[in-house]
């Protein structure tokens, strides 16, 4: 797969954002150490702007912007032959080319930088009146991941919440309840039970602060 299969891939903007969502609020369950966590989500701006992210804390990270210019994506393997590491710290070419000036501003700021070079093997946009996703005119490397689009982006294209049960299992090194998992993914309102079932030393009362910037339905007492 590369960014290519990946933007034919993706849902609509409303879609991937409740469920990047549901992935920040089952890492927020599953870990209560911050730093521990891989899925992120927080309201940024007015307007629903927000930002949501993955970082596997070994090199390899993915971003979405979403705001009224649409949604942003950007995706980094730190193994890609496309990395701007073995490139001369330069964007593979044709990968942000055709970017819409909408999303100048998450190219000039990006939120994957390292002393202002754009860490990046994926870059995909969207806006509101498109039917689809958009990617650049690239001519890929003869990989079989070239851009990390493969790897990166597995758990986030399962609708079931099933990559996720098995990232969870692996990644924490203990049993996960799958229903749980796949309530939380059809944005169940959470409750005690609910987080019980998925993590049951979990403190609700500190969970509650984690809920906040992801702004996920909450009944818990």
């Amino acid at each position: 797969m590369t960014a290519h299969d990946l933007a034919a891939a993706l849902p609509d903007i409303i879609t991937l954002r409740e469920r990047c969502r549901a992935l920040a609020v089952l890492d927020a369950i599953l870990s209560p150490a911050e730093l521990s966590r891989h899925h992120a989500f927080a309201s940024t701006g007015p307007h629903g702007a927000a930002t949501a992210s993955m970082d596997n804390g070994s090199g390899d990270a993915w971003s979405i912007e979403f705001s009224p210019a649409g949604a942003f994506l950007l995706g980094f393997d730190h193994e890609s032959p496309m990395s701007p590491a073995v490139n001369d710290e330069e964007p593979w070419p044709g990968l942000i080319d055709t970017v819409p000036e909408a999303f100048a501003a998450a190219l000039t700021e990006p939120a994957l930088s390292y002393e202002d070079a754009l860490e990046a093997t994926i870059c995909l946009w969207r806006q509101p009146g498109d039917d689809r996703w958009h990617a650049g005119d690239i001519d890929f490397p003869d990989h079989p991941d070239p851009d990390g689009a493969d790897r990166l982006f597995a758990v986030l294209l399962d609708p079931t919440g099933g990559a996720y049960h098995r990232f969870a299992e692996d990644n924490y090194g203990r049993s996960v309840e799958r229903d749980a998992v796949r309530e939380v993914f059809d944005l169940t309102p959470l409750t005690t039970n609910l987080v019980r079932r998925l993590n049951p030393g979990r403190s609700t009362a500190a969970l509650r602060a984690d809920l906040s910037p992801i702004g996920y339905p909450s009944r818990m007492a």
